[in-house]
């Protein structure tokens, strides 16, 4: 996940990398609340959501996205914000960010989980995910 891996996220039903599954990170109990009204909103029903909390950072993604994992909703999350989506279509994903957006969420960053990023510990996603957004910043404003 350095750089030069950005890749364009197509526009098929085709399915993306794991099992479907939402792994949220910085959200306080208040924005999960909202995030997961927005969710079911907007027909995103029975989707499994796992909220990171602090113990998390030295898991990888694999431990985390585990079936039998705590789902960590109500529990304080001083992380940066960023959503992490697993087995999700390419078409799921776009519906995804749209709704996300529209319902004006405070800005966050996005991934997908990989072969790869599964065997990363969260907290080293999350420092690649903050260098590539202040290098995709960068590169705009040039």
């Amino acid at each position: 996940m350095s750089e030069g891996t950005f890749h364009k996220v197509g526009t098929s039903e085709k399915r993306m990398y794991g099992a479907t599954c939402i792994l949220v990170c910085g959200y306080p109990p208040a924005d999960q609340a909202a995030l997961l009204s927005v969710l079911q909103e907007n027909g995103f029903i029975n989707l499994p959501v796992v909220f990171a909390t602090a113990q998390d950072l030295d898991r990888t993604l694999k431990e985390i996205l585990a079936p039998d994992h705590p789902p960590g909703e109500g529990e304080l999350s001083g992380m940066d914000r960023a959503v992490i989506l697993s087995g999700f279509t390419e078409n799921e994903l776009h519906r995804l960010i749209r709704t996300y957006r529209e319902a004006r969420m405070p800005p966050q960053h996005w991934a997908t989980l990989t072969p790869i990023s599964e065997g990363w510990h969260l907290k080293d996603l999350l420092k690649e995910l903050a260098a590539e957004a202040e290098a995709m910043k960068k590169r705009t404003q040039t």
